[in-house]
């Protein structure tokens, strides 16, 4: 493994599998990981041709390992992704979940053969950009709303992400490199990235917003993080209506989010700004 033969043809499985099915089989970190080493990587053959992939994402901060696999769509219905379902699950120890992106009938179908249930659920949310209208945005007078202004911002969005997300399994518990990765990216844009302050502490950041522009004409609602000491405040409203502006003052034609599906709270949000669910990831365990 990580040979360029090797991942030619991952990437060729995984670009014939999301035109077969409307949805990448894997996500974006497991992406990035096929070939290199230290992944944990679990394979099944037909005839010595590669027909069947799986990553593993272990186990971190007491939350379990991760599993998203994807086998060739020419080569389904052989049993091949029962055995490479089994062949992983034998690699990992202690409590693992299987991500189905799309949560697709064949998915469903091996999670029960399996004996596994969903565990929790991931939504896509979209809305079209730029009808219906947004709302204006107006910045109360108690609150400073302006965008990333270079590397010393990164200090407040660290601290400020990890408070938000000290409870999200892939979200939390970044530190620099994370940071980095994301605004040394192609698609970053500092005038994409909203931060809010209050007006009487400039300096301490009190939520922020990443946005996020595709290729396809799809801008997407990539991170939204609020302090947890200053919930209450509207923050969440107001962060993601100032990127939806800039997305929809780019000429983008539509904008995505992800959002848990036991956020009560964000699905209120983003219902009243227009998004409707779009599509579901479904993690088994």
């Amino acid at each position: 493994m990580g040979s360029p033969d090797f991942t030619g043809r991952i990437t060729e499985i995984l670009e014939a599998a999301t035109l077969a099915d409307g949805v990448a089989p894997l996500g974006e970190q497991a992406v990035k990981g096929v070939g290199r080493p230290g992944v944990v990587e679990v394979t099944v053959a037909d005839a010595e041709l590669i027909v069947g992939y799986a990553n593993v994402t272990p186990a971190r901060d007491g939350e379990p390992a991760m599993i998203e696999l994807v086998v060739d769509p020419v080569h389904r219905r052989r049993g091949h992704g029962r055995r490479l379902l089994d062949e992983t699950l034998a690699r990992v120890t202690g409590d693992v979940r299987v991500w189905a992106h799309g949560d697709l009938p064949a998915a469903q179908a091996l999670a029960a053969a399996s004996g596994l249930t969903s565990k929790r659920q991931l939504l896509q949310l979209r809305r079209p950009l730029p009808d219906p209208a947004l709302p204006e945005l107006v910045v109360p007078a108690d609150l400073v709303l302006r965008t990333y202004a270079g590397p010393s911002d990164d200090a407040e969005i660290l601290r400020v992400n990890n408070v938000a997300f000290a409870w999200h399994p892939e979200q939390g518990g970044w530190g620099s490199q994370q940071i980095d990765e994301r605004t040394g990216s192609d698609w970053f844009d500092p005038a994409g990235l909203f931060l809010a302050f209050d007006a009487a502490d400039p300096d301490r950041l009190l939520g922020f917003h990443w946005t996020k522009v595709h290729a396809e004409s799809l801008g997407e609602v990539y991170i939204v993080g609020v302090d947890t000491a200053a919930q209450g405040r509207g923050l969440g409203r107001l962060l993601t209506l100032a990127g939806l502006h800039y997305l929809a003052d780019r000429g983008l034609g539509e904008v995505e989010l992800y959002v848990e599906g036991d956020n009560t709270a964000a699905l209120n949000t983003y219902g009243k700004l227009g998004f409707g669910q779009y599509a579901i990831d479904v993690a088994y365990g």
